[in-house]
């Protein structure tokens, strides 16, 4: 059997599955303490998930968001990185099998995150673009300005409307945050870019299966954002669920049509779950049954952080939502419980302390909610951007994502308008089988 190659100490090692904010705040938690650190993620960077949609938006370029691991830790002494996909859990052995071989651990730490729940829509899951990664909104920039070169090129008044339509299924803060960046594109930029074009015949439709948009927020919250999105010319359709889409036509429970060879589903997540662990600690929503103190239930030495923790209780039946905020918590207090468990120490049960919720539509225009303070408008816009380079990864990234915002802000451009990478959709499908044999992010 292969081995990772890694130094063999005389200290307990702990290995993380996934450089998400789960598993970065629990190495932090664990910097040059009497543990050897191995990283395991199949890139080697993390990504800053909120703010993908300005990527595919052509707002901010990837490295805006994305940080080189090795460089967050370059500083520590027990930090280990290797590049590689998890394959499978070999819990009696206390191995854990990759694609360059297999490495023991004392403590396992599973911080897979979450990955795009099609509920069972197979010609949705093969046809609509997901946004969950960098490569994903550098594919969904690419298809955007793609199809804006073909619509010039079509004498066919059907199939332009179709390249230039858009369909997002989804009204939590991803969908919305798309919808509104995208009718600041319909407004501000695409006019001057194509000229050519009749931009009224670009249609923005948002598709939400429940009552109302960001179910998270307060319904003043939800109201005003459907205030913000109609502002823009987004069209907003409640109640609406999505039973097919064919990669032209998109076919809803109400038997409306539309046509659009642009659809983004931000409509759901689902735990990345690793092979080899019992099957009765996975549960519906595809996440690992954990206690208050992140264990795995039935393991004594195996946790699980973040998206791909399920932590119910009675007041909690549902779990913690899968949002940044939960994921940062459980890692840093499961740093703290790690050492309180080499040191024969009481552990800290989990305690989730909601910092609020918010959520950009455009210029000028946002909803924040932090404890009972709420505000809607230009105030909660700068309070949205300013949470959000806060929470950046590394001073450039920060610096950089303020200048750019800055300039959009006072130039009404996004000047990131490159097709770098062309999106051919005939190999979407491989690519998305290979993702279905990946368990990290």
């Amino acid at each position: 059997m292969k081995t990772i190659d890694v130094p063999e100490l005389n200290i307990p090692r702990v290995v993380i599955v996934g450089g998400g904010f789960a598993g970065i705040e629990l190495i932090k938690g664990l910097r040059n303490k009497d543990v050897q650190v191995v990283l395991l993620d199949r890139n080697n960077y993390h990504t800053f998930q909120p703010l993908l949609y300005q990527v595919a938006t052509a707002g901010l370029e990837p490295d805006s968001i994305a940080y080189p691991l090795r460089k967050i830790f370059k500083e520590y002494q027990n930090f280990h990185f290797r590049l590689a996909e998890v394959e499978r859990v070999e819990e009696d052995n206390q191995l854990i099998h990759t694609n360059i071989g297999a490495i023991k651990y004392d403590y396992l730490v599973l911080a897979t995150g979450s990955r795009t729940n099609f509920f069972g829509l197979e010609n949705v899951q093969e046809n609509a673009m997901p946004l969950k990664t960098v490569v994903q909104a550098l594919n969904l920039r690419s298809l955007l300005l793609q199809n804006f070169e073909k619509a010039l090129l079509t004498p066919d008044v059907k199939i332009r409307e179709s390249l230039m339509n858009f369909v997002i299924v989804g009204g939590g803060p991803t969908g919305v945050e798309l919808a509104g960046a995208l009718g600041e594109l319909k407004r501000q930029v695409l006019p001057s870019d194509y000229p050519e074009l009749d931009m009224r015949r670009m249609q923005i439709h948002l598709m939400e299966a429940g009552p109302r948009l960001l179910p998270g927020l307060a319904q003043a919250s939800s109201d005003k954002s459907l205030k913000f999105l109609k502002d823009l010319g987004v069209n907003v359709w409640l109640d609406t669920q999505v039973k097919d889409y064919n990669g032209f036509e998109v076919k809803t429970n109400h038997n409306r049509a539309i046509f659009t060879q642009n659809m983004i589903w931000s409509a759901g997540v689902m735990g990345n779950v690793v092979d080899g662990l019992k099957k009765e600690v996975i549960n519906r929503g595809n996440r690992l049954e954990v206690n208050e103190y992140n264990q795995i239930k039935g393991y004594k030495n195996v946790f699980a952080v973040g998206d791909i923790a399920s932590m119910t209780s009675e007041k909690n039946p549902k779990g913690h939502p899968m949002v940044a905020q939960v994921a940062i918590q459980q890692g840093r207090l499961l740093a703290k419980n790690l050492m309180h468990i080499l040191h024969n120490k009481k552990l800290k049960p989990f305690s989730y302390r909601d910092k609020g919720s918010m959520a950009t539509i455009g210029r000028n225009k946002a909803v924040v909610e932090i404890s009972k303070w709420r505000s809607q408008g230009a105030l909660a816009w700068f309070v949205w951007m300013f949470v959000h380079i806060l929470f950046l990864v590394g001073f450039r990234n920060k610096t950089i994502t303020m200048i750019n915002w800055l300039w959009n802000y006072f130039n009404y451009d996004r000047g990131i308008r490159l097709i770098i990478r062309p999106f051919n959709r005939s190999k979407k499908k491989k690519e998305h089988e290979e993702e279905e044999k990946l368990v990290m992010l």
